[in-house]
């Protein structure tokens, strides 16, 4: 295959398929995965990678699948490099009865989803539709998400699995391919077995814009901060009572306005974000997401925190307040800049596919996140999805078929460079 060759592979077909798959995860869930619905389609992925000629592909008991394309080369020293995607789709819109739909040859017009005529993709708010026109669009239908989060990334990888057992001319080591639950609940690595996996580094196929390279993610940690007051019957409460709900009240009122708010910040800013709230007069939780790419950032703003909740008690006696910070996830640039080759081999591979290589960073967060600092250095790679979580949903047919091409040059470098 000529580098800057046009490769056709199955992604869009299986992806077509995929979607129509309900994997959608669920917040709270006492189980693992968080809905059992996902194994469906984990057990499709099994058979259908069995079918490609990955004979050893599996699921376990935890519903993660994992699978071998062995390798073609004849140097004996060549890293085992892997690829994976998440088959959940995000709490936050529905998954269930998706009927994608192909825009084929899109000519630059508003894209209106057919089964609710208020939803519609719009070019002005969508820069990166500029990049698509000529090419097939998919969308959904109105009603749900498209699930190109992450099943794009899925399609593309058995896709690209599929490419490499029918060229055994194409040298390469050997690939490991992986498919997990729950990376939208934040659960996607909580039983992943990195050294059964058994690769080097591994490559996250999950990203947006054609051409994208993510090894930068944000730090995360979570927050909860606990007022008590003192609750008692509201006839006779004067003098007595402290109303726990009105202290966090007070508190949140002391937040920042204009700066380090989600709704106010971009590019490399941080942000703090309460987003639950359990109230009740006596105690009241407030919980926060605190974000920022650097480790000191996240303290910063922790202590800012501490610092307003304890303005807040000083205005309210008789109220106390309990602190709990937990960590989330940290930036994966702290292991991914150990290990430089891994991200220069992926701008290589995307270069291979005539496409521009556009470094970006993360404001959130990824399994590579977490795979990183569990011993697999894995950055993220684009696989199309665009307006992920949302009824506005789409993808490219043809940035499929790049990133397809995208892991095949992955593979074929990693075996190039090796002595």
């Amino acid at each position: 295959m000529p580098e800057t060759a046009t490769m056709q592979s199955s992604a869009v077909e299986r992806f077509l398929r995929y979607v129509t798959f309900d994997t959608q995860s669920a917040e709270g869930s006492s189980t693992y995965p968080s809905t059992l619905k996902q194994l469906v389609l984990l057990d499709q992925l099994v058979t259908e990678l069995k079918a490609i000629g990955l004979t050893d592909a599996v699921r376990d008991e935890h519903g993660y699948v994992m699978a071998t394309i062995p390798a073609t080369t004849k140097k004996k020293n060549v890293p085992v490099v892997g690829f994976v995607a998440h088959v959940d789709t995000s709490p936050e819109m529905s998954g269930a009865n998706v009927k994608p739909i192909v825009h084929r040859n899109w000519r630059g017009d508003d894209i209106v989803l057919p089964d609710d005529k208020t939803a519609v993709i719009k070019l002005a708010d969508n820069p990166a539709l500029r990049e698509q026109i000529g090419n097939d669009v998919i969308t959904a239908s109105g009603t749900t998400l498209l699930g190109a989060d992450n099943k794009a990334g899925v399609a593309e990888i058995v896709a690209a699995a599929e490419f490499l057992i029918a060229h055994p001319e194409i040298p390469h080591g050997a690939i490991r391919v992986g498919f997990t639950p729950d990376e939208e609940v934040g659960g996607g690595t909580t039983y992943f077995d990195v050294k059964k996996f058994g690769a080097a580094c591994a490559y996250t196929m999950d990203s947006g814009v054609r051409g994208s390279i993510e090894m930068e993610t944000f730090s995360a940690d979570a927050m909860t901060l606990t007022f008590t007051g003192f609750n008692t019957h509201p006839g006779f409460a004067k003098g007595k009572m402290v109303n726990s709900i009105k202290v966090a009240a007070d508190f949140i009122h002391r937040l920042p306005r204009g700066k380090q708010t989600p709704e106010d910040t971009e590019n490399r800013d941080g942000f703090v974000h309460p987003y639950v709230l359990n109230a009740s007069v006596e105690k009241t939780s407030v919980k926060f997401l605190i974000r920022d790419f650097e480790v000191r950032g996240l303290h910063d703003m922790e202590a800012m925190l501490e610092r307003l909740a304890k303005e807040t008690l000083a205005a309210w006696p008789g109220c106390t307040v309990a602190i709990k910070v937990e960590e989330s996830y940290r930036n994966m640039k702290e292991i991914l800049d150990t290990r430089p080759e891994i991200v220069e081999y992926a701008r290589e591979a995307v270069r291979r596919a005539g496409l521009e290589v556009r470094n970006t960073a993360i404001r959130g967060g990824t399994d590579g996140s977490r795979l990183s600092f569990m011993g697999l250095p894995t950055p993220n790679v684009f696989a199309g999805e665009n307006n992920f979580h949302s009824r506005l949903e789409w993808v490219s047919a043809q940035d499929m078929e790049k990133a397809v091409e995208v892991i095949v040059n992955l593979c074929r470098i990693w075996e190039e460079k090796s002595a």
